[in-house]
């Protein structure tokens, strides 16, 4: 648990962090948990991620602090899969920033509960590992 206020999860065989924020959230929320995957020696920046915002009241994140977060403090790749689990319009909101922020658009998406999250994170990856045959 970091600060009270986010709890992760790592699988190494699926490739996987789940991580769940508390009902407030801060840049310095954000900043522990991203440093405390980073010092993970599970950690590897190519997992995917599912991030659980769904019981998250209050997002103390100015824009400023927003676009930090998305060019310095993420600890993922750029081609990591990211699946944000959001419910009410300021969940949404935070999540579509960090989607445009990252300019991802194909490897991030946002469901609304975490089972819908976590079928679309094995989908992609699956159709990753099994291309479709193409036929000219």
């Amino acid at each position: 648990m970091l600060r009270d206020q986010a709890v992760y999860y790592i699988s190494r065989e699926a490739r996987l962090v789940s991580v769940k924020f508390g009902k407030r959230v801060s840049i310095h929320d954000i900043a522990d948990y991203a440093g405390a995957l980073r010092e993970d020696s599970r950690f590897d920046p190519g997992f995917s991620e599912i991030i659980d915002l769904s019981e998250v009241e209050q997002f103390q994140i100015e824009a400023k602090e927003a676009m930090v977060l998305a060019d310095q403090i993420d600890p993922f790749s750029l081609n990591a899969l990211r699946a944000f689990v959001a419910q009410t319009a300021s969940q949404i909101h935070t999540a579509r920033m960090h989607q445009l922020l990252r300019g991802a658009q194909k490897n991030i998406a946002i469901f609304a509960g975490f089972e819908e999250a976590r079928k679309w994170v094995n989908e992609v990856r699956l159709a990753d590992v099994h291309p479709p045959v193409r036929c000219w």
